[in-house]
């Protein structure tokens, strides 16, 4: 199976158990791909996104699974949080993350905040025979590199080699009337070829 094969047999074998608390699961779609917004927040991340039908051309809600998640019987890994998408199908667009959704995710076996769950011991525990059924998730979970910061005034270091004054100015600065004159000395400072210095420093 691909990925999307494996998510979907996972939404297959995972309609008996929202059957069995009063729920159907309508017809579907799933992958992986990443949410609209907040995939990559340092803070808060989004690992999962529903669209419902009434976005879809063939009136089909359609999931995805954040590509950073690769284990599935992780708590907050991608069974659980395809459980927690699927909730969103069953809860409906208006209910959003409110007392609907929270009712029907806790009859589920979802935890915590309605916005952050993650699978409490039963869930996990069907969640983890149901992966050991599934075999491993076709899948290689993307590491983001972060890009190195740009920054967009760097300081250069001067110092006095009389009394040790030291100050900072942009290279532009430098360039166009020279080094600081020491306050002590009234000599021109020595300019430092070492890094250059993030403003502030």
């Amino acid at each position: 199976m691909n990925r999307e094969q494996w998510l979907e047999t996972a939404v297959q074998k995972l309609r008996p158990v929202f059957l069995g608390h009063g729920y159907t699961v309508p017809e579907l779609r799933v992958s992986v791909g990443w949410p609209s917004s907040g995939g990559l927040g340092n803070k808060k991340r989004t690992i999962g996104q529903c669209w419902f039908g009434t976005t879809a051309a063939d009136g089909k809600p359609q999931l995805f699974i954040s590509p950073l998640l690769d284990d599935p019987r992780d708590p907050m890994g991608v069974l659980a949080t395809l459980v927690h998408e699927v909730v969103h199908t069953v809860a409906g667009p208006d209910a959003k993350h409110g007392p609907k959704f929270k009712k029907i995710a806790t009859k589920l076996g979802l935890a915590g905040k309605p916005t952050a769950t993650h699978a409490g011991e039963d869930l996990i525990a069907r969640l983890i025979a149901l992966a050991d059924e599934l075999g491993d998730f076709p899948h290689s979970k993307i590491v983001p590199v972060k890009a190195p910061k740009v920054q967009s005034t760097r300081m250069r270091k001067m110092e006095c080699g009389d009394c040790g004054y030291v100050a900072r100015t942009a290279k532009k600065w430098l360039d166009e009337f020279g080094p600081v004159i020491c306050p002590c000395t009234k000599q021109a400072m020595k300019v430092d070829l070492g890094l250059d210095e993030e403003e502030g420093d």
